[in-house]
C-alpha cells in the first residue's frame, strides 16, 4: 500500500499540484492513524494532507479512484438470480470452457469466461491484457476515453459478441430453456459493459503512471519545441513555460540589434549628394534617412477551447517582448470580443495570462470571430492606423455563422499589414465549419504555429518586420 500512496503522489505532481516531501511525509503519517481499510477515512486523510488550492480538487477526485478504487465493477453471475439451476450452471461452466478454449487469444479467452462467469479480472490478468496493447503516445486526462477505445479495439473486445453467440447456440442446441439463455445473455452483455469500464480505469491508470514517470525524467528540448500544443501534458506545458522565456530573451536581443541597426537609418543618396555639394564631392558627407514610423500591435487572439493553449503561449511571448513591441493592445474572443490589454499592463505576462484564461470561460461558448470582427470595427476601429500590424490568432472555425468579411476589410484598408497565425494544417483548411480560406485573401501572410518552436519563429518574423 505505501507503494500505490507514492505512486499517487507522484501521480498528483503530475498533474500539476504542487506537494513537498514533508506534505508527502505527513500523508504517511495521517494514515497510520486512519488505516487504509475505509475508503471514506483514506481520502479525507490525504486530501487533508496534499491539497492546499480549491482548484486543485477536481485533479485529486478525478485520481483517487484510479488508485485505491478497487477494481471498480461488480459482475453478476447468470444464477444469481435464480434463473439457471444447479445442472444448468454445471453445464454452463462445462460449455464455457470448451469455447473460451477455442478462443483466438488468451486474453479474449479471460475476457469471456470473466463476462459469463461474472468473475473480474484479476490484477494481474489486467497488467498482461495491458502488456499486449501498445503503450499509451499521450497522457493528458482528456485522452483517456480515446485510449480506452483503442485498448478495446487491440484487445478485439467486439469479438465477445461472437464469442458469445457461439456458447448461446451450442446450449441451444444441446437443450438449455429459452428463460435460462435469456438470462445467460442478458447478464453476459452486462458484464461485458463493467468489463470495458475495468479496462477504461486500468488504462486511464497506465496513462497516469506514464504521466507521473515523464515528470521524473527530463524532456529533450528539441522534442519538446516540437511537440503539437494539443497533445502537452500538464508536466510539458511547465517545461515549455520556462522555454518561452528564453525564447523571449534571445528574440528581444535580435529585435534591440535590429532597433539600434534601424535608428541609424538607411543610406539617403540624395541627400548625401546634396550635402556633399560643398566640398565638391570630396570628401562626401553621408546623410541617412531616419524612421519616424513608430509601429503599433493589435492582437485579436481566439481563447476557444480548441485554441486556449496555443493563445497562453502566443500571448505570453509577445508580451515578454514588450520593451520590443510598442504599444500593443490586446484583444481576446470567442464570441464576444474582450479587451484585455490593461491585464498586461498590470501584471507580468504569465500571470496576466492566467488571469485572461479564468476570467474568460469557455465552457459554453461556440465560437463566432464575425461577431467579434463586427465588435472590433464598432468599438475600437479608432485603434488603428497606418503604423498599426493587426496580429490575428485563430482555427478560422465560426460554427457556420457569418464570417464578417466586410468587417475584416474594414480593418486591412486602416491597418498597415494583417498577420494570421492558425494551429491547423493547411489539409484542414476549409474542412467542416472552417472558413479561413475566405480570410487568407485579406491576409498579408498566413503562418501554421502547431508547436512552440513554429510560434516562436512566426513571432520573431513578426517582430524583426515591424521595428
Amino acid at each position: 500500500m505505501d507503494e500505490r500512496i507514492l505512486e499517487f503522489i507522484a501521480a498528483l505532481r503530475a498533474a500539476g499540484l504542487r506537494i513537498s516531501l514533508a506534505e508527502s511525509i505527513d500523508a504517511m503519517r495521517a494514515l497510520e492513524h486512519t488505516g487504509v481499510a475505509e475508503p471514506g477515512l483514506l481520502r479525507g486523510a490525504l486530501r487533508a494532507t496534499l491539497v492546499k488550492e480549491r482548484a486543485d480538487r477536481p485533479i485529486f477526485e478525478r485520481l483517487f479512484p484510479l488508485y485505491f478504487g478497487g477494481n471498480g465493477i461488480t459482475l453478476a453471475a447468470p444464477g444469481d438470480d435464480g434463473a439457471l439451476s444447479a445442472a444448468e450452471g454445471a453445464h454452463l461452466r462445462r460449455v464455457v470452457e470448451e469455447v473460451a478454449a477455442a478462443a483466438p487469444t488468451p486474453v479474449l479467452a479471460w475476457l469471456f469466461t470473466a463476462i459469463v462467469s461474472g468473475e473480474p479480472l484479476r490484477e494481474a490478468q489486467l497488467d498482461a491484457l495491458l502488456a499486449g496493447v501498445a503503450p499509451p503516445e499521450v497522457s493528458a486526462p482528456i485522452f483517456e476515453p480515446w485510449m480506452a477505445r483503442r485498448a478495446l479495439r487491440e484487445v478485439q473486445f467486439e469479438r465477445l459478441e461472437a464469442l458469445l453467440h457461439d456458447l448461446l447456440e451450442r446450449l441451444r442446441a444441446e437443450g438449455m430453456r429459452v428463460e435460462a439463455l435469456e438470462a445467460i445473455a442478458r447478464t453476459a452483455r452486462q458484464n461485458q459493459e463493467a468489463q470495458a469500464s475495468q479496462i477504461g480505469r486500468a488504462v486511464a491508470l497506465s496513462m497516469q503512471r506514464r504521466a507521473a514517470t515523464r515528470r521524473d525524467a527530463p524532456i529533450p528540448r528539441e522534442e519538446l519545441l516540437e511537440r503539437p500544443f494539443h497533445l502537452l501534458d500538464s508536466a510539458e506545458r511547465a517545461a515549455l513555460r520556462s522555454e518561452v522565456a528564453r525564447l523571449a530573451a534571445r528574440l528581444r536581443a535580435r529585435a534591440a540589434l535590429r532597433r539600434r541597426r534601424a535608428r541609424r537609418g538607411a543610406l539617403d543618396p540624395r541627400g548625401t549628394l546634396r550635402a556633399s555639394l560643398r566640398y565638391a564631392g570630396v570628401p562626401m558627407d553621408l546623410r541617412r534617412r531616419r524612421r519616424r514610423l513608430t509601429p503599433r500591435l493589435v492582437i485579436l487572439c481566439d481563447l476557444s477551447n480548441s485554441m486556449r493553449e496555443v493563445a497562453s503561449f502566443m500571448l505570453h511571448l509577445v508580451y515578454a517582448l514588450h520593451d520590443q513591441v510598442r504599444r500593443a493592445r490586446a484583444f481576446a474572443y470567442i464570441a464576444e470580443l474582450y479587451d484585455i490589454s490593461a491585464d498586461f499592463h498590470a501584471a507580468r505576462p504569465a500571470e496576466a495570462v492566467r488571469a485572461v484564461l479564468q476570467r474568460i470561460d469557455a465552457a459554453y461558448t461556440y465560437t463566432d470571430f464575425g461577431a467579434a470582427l463586427q465588435q472590433f470595427t464598432r468599438d475600437h476601429l479608432h485603434t488603428l492606423d497606418r503604423r498599426a500590424t493587426v496580429l490575428i490568432l485563430g482555427d478560422g472555425r465560426n460554427n457556420r455563422s457569418d464570417p464578417g468579411l466586410a468587417h475584416l476589410r474594414q480593418i486591412k484598408a486602416r491597418a498597415r499589414q494583417v498577420i494570421w497565425f492558425t494551429p491547423e494544417s493547411p489539409r484542414d483548411w476549409g474542412t467542416g465549419d472552417s472558413d479561413l480560406p475566405a480570410y487568407l485573401p485579406l491576409c498579408d501572410s498566413v503562418h501554421v504555429v502547431r508547436n512552440l518552436r513554429q510560434l516562436a519563429e512566426a513571432v520573431e518574423r513578426l517582430v524583426l518586420r515591424m521595428v
